[in-house]
């Protein structure tokens, strides 16, 4: 039986985010003033005061979520959390991969912060604002939505870009393509299908620019094995070699994030309680409609620290 630490995505931003930590913990306080160092900008004004339409964009949004997680962290850390004593695994969903492993000490802050303002800038600037989207078809498994994919895209790009949870599949491409699955979505009995409120078509080939642009940033990057394996998005397996994590982040730009099948498989290898390191709660209720047996415990208060410490200890 073991524990798995998992790290949020883009959607899981709020202003204020990460202000209690900071006021209350040097260690907490000292990762935002490095990630505002890193990126020659007080990004942690902009998590903290607003407005809320400059957190929300991707070049800022993904640095941050990683900025949270990353404080909670060294929080953690200095109540004696030992991550490779503790944890069997780390996971993150999209960009959460990059916190999950600056967690287990295969970036450091800044070169994780670095790498996700180029990924944030490649991802926005890889297709003209108002030729991507992405919509949620809710109530179909990942097969059919799949199938929805292929029969939209009709000449153009529609990919399943996130398998979530059981029947909850995110589908990325052409505005037109994915308007059209969500049409076929519907008539093939989907319970909802909705276009999704975000600035850029994510996990589908027309994000191909911005994978060319993070194998530049990853190949020029300091990265170190993991203390514990990533569970990557693109394969819903563990890896730790190095050149791997290289080539599984570049292809995460473009894949499907393979979230199901990732907590699954980490189900099966005897994980019995998933810890959400960061913002918000999203992988958490997540993880619940994906394995019941498990508990989810999300973490990003100081109340919610010293409640993990206690247990890890107990």
């Amino acid at each position: 039986m073991s524990i798995a630490f998992t790290f949020p995505g883009q959607g899981s931003q709020a202003v204020g985010m990460g202000k209690v930590l900071a006021d209350t913990y040097p260690e907490a306080k000292a990762v935002f003033e490095e990630v505002d160092e890193a990126l020659g900008q007080k990004l942690s004004d902009v998590m903290w005061n607003g407005p809320e339409a400059d957190l929300t964009l991707t070049a800022n949004a993904q640095p941050a979520l990683m900025t949270v997680s990353l404080a909670t962290m060294r929080v953690l850390e200095s109540k004696g959390l030992d991550l490779a004593g503790s944890v069997s695994f780390v996971a993150g969903h999209s960009l959460g991969e990059y916190s999950a492993l600056a967690a287990a000490g295969a970036f450091d802050v800044a070169t994780a912060a670095r790498l996700l303002r180029v990924r944030g800038d490649a991802m926005q600037n890889a297709v003209p604002v108002g030729q991507g989207a992405m919509a949620a078809l809710l109530g179909l498994d990942f097969e059919a939505a799949q199938d929805v994919a292929r029969e939209a895209a009709q000449g153009e790009v529609c990919q399943a870009a996130n398998d979530n949870a059981p029947g909850q599949v995110v589908v990325s491409g052409h505005v037109a393509a994915v308007e059209r699955a969500i049409d076929i979505a519907k008539a093939k009995g989907a319970r909802r299908a909705l276009l999704l409120p975000v600035s850029a078509p994510f996990h589908c080939s027309l994000m191909a620019p911005a994978a060319d642009a993070m194998a530049e940033a990853l190949a020029g990057a300091d990265i170190k094995a993991p203390k514990v394996p990533l569970v990557a998005n693109v394969l819903a397996q563990p890896i730790s070699d190095t050149g791997e994590i290289r080539k599984r982040l570049v292809e995460q730009v473009t894949g499907t994030v393979r979230w199901r099948e990732s907590i699954e498989w980490l189900a099966s290898e005897g994980v019995h309680t998933f810890v959400e390191v960061g913002t918000g709660k999203v992988l958490t209720g997540i993880v619940k409609r994906i394995a019941k047996e498990t508990t989810g415990i999300a973490v990003n208060s100081p109340e919610d620290i010293d409640a993990l410490i206690e247990k890890l200890n107990g």
